[in-house]
C-alpha cells in the first residue's frame, strides 16, 4: 500500500476531477481566534486553478480568515465503498463583494440545477456576500484502493 504523493498535479487526477465536479460539499477547515480549529460545510467552485466559496458577509470565518488565512480543504464521497477524499492546503483569500459572487452563482447551478440555482441566487441578489479563494499549496487524494492515508501505507 503506497501513499499518494502530494503535488499540486494530483488535482488532474480522475478521482480529484471528480470530486472537484461533484456536488458533495467541502469541508473548510480554519483557526479560529484563540487557537481551536473550526470546521464549516461549505459549497464551492473549482475553476482549475483555485477553489472559491461564497459566504454571507456576516460569517463568523470572515472575522478570522485574513489573519489566520492558513485552511484546509476536504471534499469526499463517503457514500460507497472504496470511498475517496481530496484533501486540499493552502491561503484563502477574502474579498468582499457588494453581490453574489459569480462563483457562488456557478456553484449553485451545479448544486441545485440551473433553475433552481438561478432562483436561489436571485433571492440573495444585492446582499452582500465574500468570496473565499483557495490557491491549493498541498494536494493529495485518497482513494482506499491504490492511494491510502500515510497510516495505512508501508
Amino acid at each position: 500500500m503506497a501513499a499518494e504523493s502530494s503535488g499540486i498535479t494530483l488535482l488532474d487526477d480522475p478521482v480529484a476531477r471528480e470530486l472537484l465536479g461533484s456536488t458533495q460539499v467541502a469541508r473548510l477547515a480554519y483557526t479560529w481566534r484563540d487557537g481551536t480549529p473550526r470546521v464549516v460545510p461549505i459549497w464551492f467552485h473549482y475553476d482549475g486553478e483555485v477553489v472559491s466559496m461564497g459566504t454571507p458577509a456576516r460569517a463568523p470565518k470572515l472575522h478570522v480568515l485574513p489573519d489566520r488565512p492558513e485552511v484546509a480543504i476536504t471534499i469526499d464521497d463517503e457514500r460507497v465503498w472504496p470511498y475517496r477524499a481530496l484533501l486540499i492546503r493552502g491561503r484563502a483569500r477574502v474579498e468582499m463583494l457588494d453581490d453574489v459572487a459569480p462563483e457562488y452563482a456557478a456553484a449553485a447551478r451545479r448544486y441545485l440545477g440551473d433553475e433552481q440555482g438561478e432562483s436561489w441566487v436571485a433571492s440573495l441578489r444585492g446582499l452582500p456576500m465574500a468570496r473565499i479563494s483557495v490557491r491549493p499549496a498541498f494536494v493529495r487524494v485518497i482513494d482506499f484502493v491504490t492511494r491510502f492515508p500515510s497510516a495505512l501505507s508501508a
